[in-house]
């Protein structure tokens, strides 16, 4: 009764409105800072925003005189390594970076397959570097490079090496230097070699045709992942080949079929991926990583997106793009939705929400269960795949996690362990995935952000590989001790990426819709003779709409990052830390 009394005067009745709504208004801030604190920490509710307000502080803004001089940090990076592995290891495969020596492939030991796989003694690093040097505007060097490899390569070697290997790097490398040689624009200046008659050409249909016998006598169309250059497929070689490996040669035996004019590269191509596409589970449409090529069963049934499996993702897309072939666009479609599906973990949008950090985590093929909980580092190279792809917005939270681990340790441990936070395997190799993917999102969304991760990514080598000849493998990222191994890859990709994210106005930049990389880093131009798209036609002179076009084609519409811009970071400071929280950097 004295209650009701109470409420009948207006006064005391506002108050106690007002009251209610305090109250309610303090129970939800309690809810949403329990959230915050289980997903980024105490220091929400202890009001410490100091770490956030750092990250935007470091990130948002990226002066102009250090682009500049980081261009020409990138650039004495490549002349210092290249100009000793000419020096002290051409006509060798690979510099030994400490030692200051050549090496080539490992005839005392077949069973070598680390240095076997990938040095055939046909002077890989030189191969591999040549559209570096253009790129970088070196051309009086480029066709020195050219002049030497005529000369001296030979490809009538009794090595045996992996079919993937020699073709992404060495038929790729030809190819992508003849094409930038025979260009009649010429947009990297003159390229053209005295007397230069498609020699670079005539060699890469020459190893290609070595390699050939890898496709013979499989019933599956899969091919046995190592070739003898001299005498074919070893009678005791192992009939197990990764996803990545049967699947990844498209590009290159596709472009070298159309410019020699012999169908039989693109065919046996595109029979390898067909039978790859047909071998998927049919429960969740997942590839394993190991196949047997003769009964075409899975010897390695797990699913992921790094080492064995990768690059086969990324040529399904490439080779539309570059063919034109919609049944590529449609498999990658449909691989994309199955990993999304059954490995993607976390909350579901990369930039908002509530829940844990997204990641890919490798799972069972036929289960989609999580089988392990290391990530690799070639799985970074993804991020750049979804840029392609229009995604953008999960290739910032792919590519997010990858840089917290090189922030932990300066460099990118093979193998990392997110569960007990440690690398699980050591060693960093100069790989270039990360600023494969750093470049490409830095081309996508023109942030800031992402040529801080280069300068840091660059110093970051530049401190601890560097060695008295070149730059070293980290044998251990920990402890920062080398191995004396500079691979080719490190001139051919890592230099050429992180040249390019500093130059702003090299062609390639302002050009980057008529080109695409091949999974070596090679350049190869997007030329209409090569397609049938019906949008190239009609998009070929404008940037912009060949971009709106090509993503109408995907499964999902292309994320716009335009506006971003505008802000700090391209994801939220509080998400960033909770993705340093899980590798165990804060």
């Amino acid at each position: 009764l004295i209650f009701s009394d109470i409420m009948n005067d207006s006064l005391v009745n506002m108050v106690f409105s007002f009251l209610c709504s305090l109250v309610t208004l303090v129970l939800y801030t309690s809810v949403i800072k329990s959230h915050m604190v289980h997903e980024w920490g105490w220091g929400w509710l202890r009001g410490n925003h100091s770490r956030l307000s750092q990250y935007e502080e470091k990130y948002s803004y990226f002066p102009e005189t250090e682009r500049i001089k980081r261009l020409g940090d990138a650039k004495n990076m490549f002349q210092f390594a290249y100009d000793n592995y000419v020096k002290y290891a051409f006509p060798l495969d690979e510099l030994d970076p400490i030692h200051c020596t050549g090496r080539g492939s490992d005839q005392s030991d077949p069973s070598n397959l680390n240095i076997n796989d990938v040095l055939g003694d046909y002077s890989l690093t030189m191969i591999d570097t040549l559209d570096t040097l253009a790129i970088i505007g070196n051309t009086s060097e480029f066709k020195q490079a050219v002049q030497l490899v005529i000369e001296n390569v030979s490809f009538d070697n009794n090595s045996t090496v992996q079919v993937f290997e020699s073709t992404i790097r060495v038929i790729g490398g030809l190819l992508s230097a003849h094409l930038l040689i025979t260009d009649a624009s010429q947009p990297f200046g003159d390229l053209e070699p005295e007397g230069y008659e498609n020699e670079l050409l005539e060699m890469a249909y020459e190893l290609g045709t070595r390699l050939l016998p890898a496709f013979d006598s499989t019933s599956t169309g899969l091919p046995h992942p190592r070739v003898n250059l001299r005498h074919g497929v070893p009678e005791d070689g192992i009939k197990q080949t990764c996803t990545a490996g049967a699947g990844s040669l498209l590009l290159e035996f596709g472009l070298l079929g159309q410019l020699m004019h012999d169908p039989v590269f693109e065919g046996v191509a595109q029979t390898a991926v067909k039978s790859l596409l047909a071998s998927r589970s049919n429960k969740t449409g997942l590839l394993g990583n190991v196949i047997d090529i003769s009964s075409g069963k899975w010897v390695g049934t797990q699913s992921g997106l790094g080492a064995g499996s990768d690059s086969f993702y990324e040529y399904l897309l490439k080779a539309f793009i570059m063919f034109g072939n919609s049944s590529y666009l449609d498999s990658f479609n449909e691989l994309y939705s199955s990993l999304k599906k059954y490995m993607r973990r976390g909350r579901q949008n990369c930039r908002s929400g509530l829940g844990e950090v997204p990641m890919y985590v490798n799972t069972h093929m036929d289960t989609g269960k999580t089988i392990n909980t290391w990530i690799d580092s070639l799985q970074v190279a993804f991020a750049g795949v979804q840029v392609l792809a229009g995604d953008i917005e999960e290739a910032v939270c792919t590519h997010a996690l990858f840089y917290a681990i090189w922030k932990k340790y300066n460099a990118l441990p093979e193998r990392f362990n997110w569960a007990s936070k440690q690398p699980d395997v050591l060693f960093y190799p100069l790989r270039p995935e990360l600023i494969e993917s750093t470049y490409f999102l830095y081309q996508a969304t023109q942030h800031p952000y992402y040529l801080h991760v280069g300068s840091h990514i660059l110093e970051s080598i530049e401190t601890y590989c560097k060695s008295k000849c070149g730059y070293a493998t980290l044998h251990n990222v920990i402890t920062k001790t080398k191995e004396d191994r500079m691979e080719s890859f490190f001139l051919s990709e890592t230099c050429k990426y992180l040249y390019l994210l500093f130059d702003k106005d090299n062609h390639v930049n302002t050009a980057f819709h008529r080109y695409i990389f091949n999974t070596e880093g090679h350049l190869f131009p997007l030329r209409s003779e090569y397609r049938t798209k019906t949008w190239w036609n009609t998009c070929k002179d404008d940037r912009s709409c060949a971009s709106v076009n090509f993503a109408s084609n995907m499964s999902h519409q292309c994320v716009n990052m335009a506006p971003e811009k505008h802000f700090p970071l391209p994801l939220n400071s509080h998400y960033m830390e909770q993705i340093d929280k899980l590798v165990g950097l804060i």
